[in-house]
């Protein structure tokens, strides 16, 4: 346990409930209808190509990439377009949504559909980013960043570390798991795939402990492939922050205000490397991804893979429905996940996990009067006081947040985990980033 690497400052051991790590990922088939956002990833909309009436394939390009920062759109089965419009998001924006009739499932024939493992790369670094582009690849892991940009060096700057993060360090959470275990070689070639954009050498796929078939079958698959190896990491959360992976396998400390790059550090998600197998290898956009239905109120736990743009409404049918146990359904992990206000919101590229709470998970009691115990503080793994965070922004004092780096916060909820006054610091630090960026 003592050699096994991990970052140092804060961080929590919430119980894991791995309850689907033995459950093999199986295809959750087609809905009825699909709704496919325009925006799914950091930056600008995509620019829709299709109207009302349109006949689509699998992989069909609905929605083209606007600027640098956006990432390109494709339908996720066969069928009609049945509407192009603009829908409140819960957030109150107008976000573009285009609904599919799903008619058969006619792939386009440019994608490769065959099993076979493609070992060779024979593409130029350019000609990788512009299949990724084309693919509309963007970072499964949560942040939906366009990986075309994060395989292009910036002028000046330098790469020598690849850090394939498979820590899944989420409650529940067990889809990465099984990729890692089901396509361990196809995830090494992609992270070769990566090596060869960014013209480095060194690739490290990060493991957490508790994962052993995974950290097995790469481990066995990695002795083929020079410059690809495994690295185990003890249990600890939030290890798959970008920062803290960085800091506990390579040993360097991201400073704020500062991106991976700047120490010379790529950090990519499994789910996105095997995506950038199947771009490269495949010819295939993303237009599916592998996520787990789980919870203590869940009927039926399993790993799926999911079509972008299903209803959560038809996964939840598919693992036996709301019980009456559910208190809250929740997108991604419950630690950094989003409560669902209507379950027939769609899967898009970044949704990780779809979960069912009981009251038990779902709510940790009334709030009562911060004590001052420090927890959150010694909790926060980017060394925080998210209790004079949640002061001031009750007392209206915004210009001293920034004094207080709020904006470091990762807003990984070990704040809110640790705090025995069952105060919402999260969701005030959530709130402090907000204001300061209107002011910006």
């Amino acid at each position: 346990m003592n050699n096994l690497k991990t970052f140092s400052m804060g961080g929590i051991h919430p119980d894991k409930y791995k309850i689907t790590t033995a459950s093999l990922i199986i295809d959750a088939g087609l809905p009825e209808t699909v709704y496919i956002p325009v925006k799914q990833h950091i930056g600008a909309p995509a620019k829709i190509l299709v109207q009302k009436g349109d006949k689509v394939k699998v992989g069909t390009l609905l929605a083209d990439s606007d600027g640098v920062v956006s990432a390109d759109v494709h339908s996720s089965v066969s069928g009609e377009v049945l509407k192009v419009e603009a829908l409140e998001s819960g957030s109150g924006y107008l976000e573009n949504m285009i609904t599919i009739k799903v008619e058969g499932d006619d792939f386009e024939p440019s994608i490769d559909r065959s099993e076979d493992i493609s070992r060779e790369i024979p593409y130029t670094p350019e000609q990788i980013v512009q299949k990724l582009r084309e693919a509309g690849i963007v970072g499964m892991g949560g942040a939906g960043y366009p990986t075309p940009i994060k395989t292009s060096l910036p002028e000046g700057k330098k790469a020598d570390c690849l850090i394939v993060n498979g820590i899944e360090c989420e409650p529940f959470l067990t889809a990465d798991d099984r990729l890692m275990i089901e396509k361990a070689e196809q995830i090494v070639i992609g992270a070769k795939i990566i090596n060869k954009a960014l013209g480095i050498q060194n690739a490290v796929i990060a493991v957490d402990e508790n994962k052993p078939q995974a950290i097995e079958a790469l481990s066995k698959i990695t002795r083929t492939y020079v410059g690809v190896n495994v690295q185990t990491c003890a249990t600890k959360y939030p290890q798959g922050g970008e920062k803290q992976l960085i800091a506990a396998v390579a040993k360097r400390e991201v400073p704020s205000g500062r991106l991976p790059i700047d120490v010379g550090c790529i950090v990519q998600n499994v789910g996105t490397v095997f995506a950038i197998y199947e771009a490269v290898m495949k010819n295939k956009p993303l237009f599916e991804r592998i996520l787990t239905v789980s919870g203590d109120a869940c009927r039926h736990p399993a790993n799926y893979r999911v079509r972008v743009g299903t209803p959560v409404s038809y996964l939840i049918e598919k693992s036996g429905g709301l019980s009456e146990e559910t208190a809250q359904v929740v997108l991604g992990g419950p630690m950094m996940g989003s409560s669902v206000t209507n379950i027939n919101a769609p899967v898009t590229k970044l949704t990780s996990g779809v979960l069912m709470l009981s009251d038990k998970l779902a709510h940790k009691g009334d709030e009562t009067d911060c004590i001052r115990c420090g927890k959150c503080a010694m909790a926060c793994p980017m060394g925080l006081e998210p209790f004079l965070i949640a002061r001031l922004m009750r007392a209206g004092q915004t210009e001293d947040l920034r004094g207080a780096h709020v904006l470091d916060c990762i807003e990984c909820g070990c704040c809110a985990y640790t705090c025995p006054a069952r105060v919402p610091l999260l969701d005030y630090c959530k709130l402090a980033k907000i204001e300061l960026k209107k002011k910006k």
